[in-house]
């Protein structure tokens, strides 16, 4: 089986390292970037790459312009690395298409953990499966929504956290239970993680994002009007 292919974007040489000997014992192929320039550039010349890690603070481009230059053109799933810790950067990263924060220091362990459960679920999930929900259909192989047979397009998180929605139809999920299923594990911050995540997967959905219902003081409900 061919290795996945992982670039880890980080001006420190010694925290690139770390992350490439840890995921090379998991049998990953890394590629290293020293800022973000170098990443762009490696990205869009390899079109194999499965997942990027990329640092927050870098010289020349920053983590969040790599981010919003990728989006433009990728759904691939990008974890980002901060020393920061702030909530704001966070809620930031999220808004332009993060799929996970992890704070430095950090345990590589815990890094690899998070790779191994975001390709698990982009990689494994069931060929040719289509889910439908009130003129919403979920293409699980492909990665793709569409709304009444149109396309939109939808970050890597926005469509984990619609398909979690739809196969739970009618019931009541807490913010908790979202963060532990869609995000894999037990997340430490504010809820507005999620609620940031719903208010744009709502923007794109259109007139079908009624369909997620918000129950105050505890999550949300994915809920087909009935005509």
């Amino acid at each position: 089986m061919e290795k996945l292919k992982i670039l880890v974007v980080d001006d420190e040489s010694r925290m690139r390292k770390l992350v490439k000997d840890f995921l090379k014992k998991k049998n990953f192929e890394v590629i290293e970037a020293a800022d973000g320039e170098e990443a762009l550039d490696i990205f869009y010349k390899d079109k194999n790459i499965s997942l990027i890690i990329c640092d927050v603070m870098m010289p020349k481009m920053d983590g969040f312009e790599v981010v919003k230059e990728i989006r433009q053109y990728s759904k691939v799933p990008i974890i980002m690395l901060t020393a920061k810790g702030e909530e704001n950067d966070e809620l930031a990263g999220f808004d332009l298409g993060v799929d996970e924060y992890i704070s430095k220091p950090f345990s590589p362990k815990i890094l690899v953990a998070r790779v191994e459960a975001i390709l698990r679920r982009s990689n494994t999930l069931a060929a040719g499966e289509v889910l439908e929900a009130g003129g919403i259909e979920l293409d699980i192989e492909a990665h793709e929504v569409r709304i009444d047979g149109k396309e939109i397009t939808l970050s890597f998180k926005e469509f984990e956290l619609l398909n979690y929605f739809v196969v739970n139809q009618g019931v009541a999920l807490s913010r908790e239970k979202i963060l532990n299923n869609v995000w894999n594990y037990d997340y430490f911050g504010d809820a507005r993680t999620i609620d940031t995540h719903v208010k744009k997967l709502r923007s794109k959905l259109g007139d079908k994002g009624e369909y997620i219902k918000t129950i105050w003081g505890m999550g949300y409900k994915f809920e087909v009007s009935q005509e």
